[in-house]
């Protein structure tokens, strides 16, 4: 698992390993959200056992799958609602972090902070939203 971090708070990657937990609880995260549908892929780790392996290293753990490229604006409502209630740093989850990351854009549009300021945040971590929000 590779981390990028988008924010003091928040992070993305791609599809965890039960390995990578530990190693996200060793780094002060506090809760894992996994927007990837279960058997997206092939092989694909189920997010109950991540959940499980979340929950046996007591941090929190939000399924919230959202289809590549089928993103609505209530996916990104429900994304705000997640980071403004759940314990922070967040670290969420998908096939590549982007779906995340234009989750995360969403919810900072609806915070209030201004669209340059997101775009070159996830930019510094590797994610183009420019054509996303």
């Amino acid at each position: 698992m590779e981390r990028k971090k988008i924010s003091d708070s928040f992070s993305v990657s791609s599809q965890l390993s039960l390995e990578d937990i530990a190693s996200l609880k060793a780094q002060g995260i506090k809760t894992i959200i996994c927007n990837r549908p279960d058997g997206e892929d092939p092989g694909q780790l189920e997010h109950d056992k991540i959940q499980q392996e979340a929950l046996k290293n007591e941090m929190e753990f939000h399924f919230m799958p959202v289809i590549s490229g089928q993103m609505t604006p209530q996916d990104g409502d429900n994304f705000y609602q997640l980071m403004h209630e759940t314990p922070q740093p967040i670290h969420a989850y998908c096939r590549t972090g982007t779906r995340c990351s234009i989750l995360w854009a969403l919810s900072e549009l609806k915070s209030g902070t201004a669209r340059e300021d997101i775009l070159q945040q996830t930019a510094q971590a590797g994610y183009d939203l420019s054509k996303s929000i």
